[in-house]
């Protein structure tokens, strides 16, 4: 089940989902443009390894690009180095997908803390497994796990369209598409299917972020929210359509644009334009609601002795 969007949409330029993906494209680039042998040297200096880690083991001097005591600088570079295209490709799609709308949870810097957090979380996760061991661990899958762990707990009710088996393509909810996602780690990790794979880094990484996304996010921003009739099918926002649910409010990425409706409905009032027209005016009012014409007094009925009316030519009119 591979994601390809959500109609979830966003209130913010997700800048720093665009800027992770920047900075793991490049890095990527530069190190497959390596020789192999280089590529290798690249990822012991450069990866988590548990043994260096936790102070079982240490690089030889002429690996070792952090000084002494900064071994753990090592976490960061990890979380932007890649082992191959389908590695790379797999991550920034997940990223791409579901980061943007964390980040609007949260804002830009508390994104990037949340994110390098989760990042460090999971290569201790993983390094606890076996400290011991030499093997470096690469890739963003670890803080890119707890954005999903965020984003499960956020907007569990969003759509996901997803390719299923190389062949469907439907909308899916992102609780059963990161719920599958979860479980088939849980999955891996009992039957050793994926060897070569941190696959506890992932699961560190996912429940880091379920831990922290309720201190990240901003305070106005609830929790599992969504459902079908406040999430809008294909991200489509239908204003002035009333709920049938508890909260009727708009989400809150609908807030922007609820002001500037009111404030333009406002500014027509105060103008006189639309169903607030003035009357006598004679220009033509260009608003969706046309012209405002007020209603015409009705004439009262007479009240008193009724008009005579003379009923021959000539006489001379009655002053009484």
């Amino acid at each position: 089940m591979l994601p390809i969007k959500d109609n979830n949409p966003t209130t913010i330029t997700p800048w720093v989902t665009y800027g992770l993906i920047a900075v793991n494209v490049v890095v990527f680039l530069l190190t497959v443009s390596l020789a192999p042998q280089s590529q290798f040297q690249v990822n012991l200096q450069y990866g988590a390894i548990p043994a260096v880690l936790f102070g079982n083991a240490q690089l030889p001097p002429q690996l070792a690009v952090f000084p002494p005591g900064f071994e753990f600088l090592s976490i960061f570079s990890a979380m932007f180095m890649h082992g191959g295209w389908m590695h790379i490709g797999g991550n920034m799609l997940y990223l791409w997908v579901f980061g943007n709308n964390v980040e609007d949870a949260m804002g830009h810097f508390r994104f990037l803390v949340f994110y390098l957090v989760c990042g460090i979380a999971a290569a201790l996760g993983h390094g606890l497994l076996d400290t011991t061991s030499q093997i470096p661990m690469i890739g963003a899958s670890g803080a890119l796990a707890g954005v999903l762990g965020a984003y499960f707990l956020l907007y569990p009710k969003a759509r996901v369209l997803v390719w299923f088996f190389w062949v469907f393509i439907f909308y899916v909810p992102a609780v059963a598409v990161l719920g599958l996602w979860i479980g088939m780690q849980f999955v891996n990790l009992s039957s050793g299917a994926e060897q070569g794979v941190a696959i506890l880094a992932h699961i560190a990484g996912f429940f880091a972020g379920l831990a922290l996304i309720p201190f990240f996010k901003y305070r106005y921003i609830p929790l599992w929210q969504g459902g079908p009739k406040q999430v809008p099918v294909f991200g489509v926002y239908r204003p002035g359509r009333k709920s049938n649910a508890t909260n009727a409010s708009p989400p809150p990425w609908a807030a922007a644009y609820e002001a500037e409706r009111a404030a333009r409905r406002e500014r027509m009032k105060r103008a006189g334009r639309g169903p607030w027209g003035r009357a006598g005016e004679t220009n033509m009012d260009k608003s969706p609601w046309g012209r405002y014409q007020p209603p015409k007094p009705q004439p009262k009925p007479g009240v008193g002795v009724p008009k005579v009316t003379r009923l021959h030519r000539g006489d001379e009119p009655d002053n009484t």
